[in-house]
């Protein structure tokens, strides 16, 4: 299991940052493993969130039965127990949320079990009472009223933004999305972000320096802007090559180590 502080770490990059380094390591296709649009960040915050995931499943249609209103010390318990940082991922089984889990007095629980932040397909609420808490949601919607909002299973796989998140899978979420990252890469990960944004550079530097320099075209003509453009492009796409190469070795190495 990964240290806290090896988490902390990844919280000096965003979201893209990390989607674009983890594709150097050329564990999965790069266009699963993260939260498509539907879930966004509810506040109006830099903060970024990353931990081990609690899970849960929800439904407010129906009052609950007396087996499912016993689920509550047990989703607690899986809350309290997943390891630190825990961010807790609701799927709202209803075809339509109707009934938020989530409010004032569930985000002041979480806090105390160590909890940072929901991601969930249902609702959320009492966003004046949470907003200056710290607690993150990240949510379809905001809802009105809790209904008959019960869980349903705990610690259980959920599907969540078209995805499956298991339990004490490890997530990362900002303003940009939600993304799983897999355990083995966390280590060497901040290193493939900085990777990530040493290859941007070529051509995020020179546009700017020209731009400052010389000023934005505001007509075609004049000197060719395109060949130094497509220069710095092709540089960019090989420093992305070189640290795929890297961190795709670097990661065999690992697994091959721990073979041994």
């Amino acid at each position: 299991m990964v240290t806290g502080e090896q988490l902390e770490a990844l919280k000096q990059f965003d979201g893209p940052t990390i989607c674009n380094a983890l594709e150097f390591f050329s564990l999965r296709p790069k266009t699963v493993g993260f939260l498509k649009p539907g879930i966004r960040k509810i506040f109006p915050t830099e903060t970024r969130v990353v931990g081990y995931t609690a899970t849960a499943k929800v439904s407010a249609i129906h009052p609950p039965t007396e087996d499912q209103k016993r689920l509550q010390e047990a989703y607690y318990r899986a809350v309290w127990e997943t390891p630190k940082p825990t961010i807790t991922v609701i799927q709202d089984i209803d075809p339509e949320p109707i009934g938020s889990f989530w409010g004032e007095v569930q985000a002041n629980i979480h806090r105390y079990l160590g909890c940072a932040a929901v991601i969930t397909s249902g609702g959320v609420r009492d966003l004046d009472e949470v907003f200056p808490m710290g607690f993150e949601y990240f949510a379809s919607c905001v809802l009105v009223s809790h209904a008959y909002v019960h869980l349903e299973a705990v610690q259980c796989p959920v599907h969540v933004g078209g995805i499956t998140v298991e339990p004490l899978a490890i997530v990362f979420a900002d303003k940009h999305g939600v993304v799983l990252i897999p355990e083995e890469v966390v280590p060497c990960l901040p290193e493939a972000c900085r990777a990530a944004q040493e290859a941007e550079y070529p051509v995020i530097h020179n546009c700017r320096k020209v731009i400052e320099t010389s000023g934005i075209p505001t007509r075609t003509g004049g000197i060719d802007r395109l060949e130094a453009l497509m220069n710095w492009r092709r540089e960019m796409g090989k420093r992305r090559e070189e640290a795929t190469k890297k961190f795709t070795s670097l990661l065999l190495d690992q697994k091959g180590r721990s073979l041994k």
